[in-house]
């Protein structure tokens, strides 16, 4: 039975990612941080359902930022697979708390590395290395060799994190790669990132319980793909024989004002109705436009994208619209017994 060590295991990709190494016999490893309160919705159904878990599943208290505590994990787990996925995500927030986002996007991933290589554990390792590292593009699309131009603190973290990563697969042979994954989303998406933040709004302006939608830069383009797709190129990634590095994408890229459309249209709304700008959501330097090639991964181990967008902005809705009738039957009790919402991810 293969062991894998995740970091960042109760966000989106870790929920995702855990789920799906449990469904391939793996022993599951993950990462939390000791908070007054828990954060473990995402994966509270791994434990719930012992045909998904069994007893496969362990969390341990810790912190990125801390070396010793991820010495000792690593010397009594010996994972074969270690994922990195935790980090200060949020690209906006990233020009408010620059230098926390530098020490847990960017050096966390050296605290890693070195830990690796001082215990010689025998870890495949994968670095969650961003689209965002492209910034103001120097190509359309951007593949493996676009070079980089971050636009943001967190962009500038992850350049720091992916070339880390080369560097000691370069310098000490150890098996570390990195994705590069443009925008992936889900009904896991954290509340505050533009398309949840689209969907909920959706759905409680659908349902009442909301007037007005603020945003910021609605030219911006994305390449958007599914989450749950996402995570199976991060295990393909190191499945192969060779280290090396894989954009993963859609080709396919949609403004924020697209999203909305979808999004709104879905419910038989217009976005135009609801939708006001807030200078305050607007990033000093902006990323105007990205879109990857992922015909290399296409090429060395079969991924390629099956959602389209329309399909992702839909079932977001859908979760969220389910979400809001849940909470509602929760606070004025089950009028509609026969409603079937279990079936929704969240």
């Amino acid at each position: 039975m293969k062991k894998a060590l995740i970091t960042g295991i109760t966000g989106q990709d870790g929920s995702y990612l855990a789920e799906l190494l449990l469904a391939k016999d793996y022993e599951v490893h993950g990462i939390i941080r000791r908070a007054s309160t828990f954060n473990t919705g995402r994966i509270d159904h791994l434990y719930k359902d012992p045909h998904i878990n069994g007893v496969r599943l362990f969390l341990h208290y810790g912190d990125i930022a801390d070396s010793t505590n991820l010495i000792k994990l690593l010397y009594r787990i010996q994972p074969d697979e270690v994922y990195h996925l935790a980090a200060q995500s949020h690209v906006r927030v990233s020009f408010d708390i620059p230098e926390y986002t530098g020490d847990v996007t960017g050096l966390s991933t050296i605290r890693i590395l070195e830990a690796i290589r001082e215990t010689g554990v025998k870890s495949k390792f994968y670095q969650a290395s961003s689209s965002e590292m492209f910034g103001k593009v120097a190509e359309v699309p951007q593949r493996e060799t676009t070079p980089f131009h971050p636009r943001s603190p967190y962009g500038v973290a992850k350049v720091y994190a992916h070339w880390a990563t080369v560097n000691y697969r370069e310098s000490y042979d150890l098996f570390a790669c990195c994705g590069i994954l443009f925008n992936h989303e889900s009904p896991r998406r954290g509340e505050t990132f533009v398309t949840r933040k689209i969907t909920r709004a959706v759905a409680r302006i659908k349902s009442g319980q909301q007037k007005k939608l603020y945003l910021g830069n609605l030219d911006a383009k994305r390449d958007w793909g599914y989450a749950r797709e996402y995570v199976e190129a991060m295990w393909a990634i190191l499945q192969r024989e060779t280290a090396d590095d894989y954009v993963i994408a859609t080709g396919e890229t949609h403004s924020v004002a697209e999203f909305l459309s979808e999004a709104f249209s879905h419910v038989g709304l217009d976005w135009h109705n609801y939708v006001e700008l807030d200078p305050k959501y607007l990033r000093p330097a902006e990323v105007d436009i990205l879109i990857g090639d992922a015909s290399k991964a296409r090429r060395d181990f079969g991924w390629e994208p099956k959602v389209t967008f329309k399909e992702l902005v839909r079932l977001m809705v859908d979760a969220d619209v389910s979400l809001v009738n849940r909470d509602e039957r929760e606070i004025f009790g089950d009028t509609d017994p026969a409603g079937a919402i279990s079936s929704v991810t969240h």
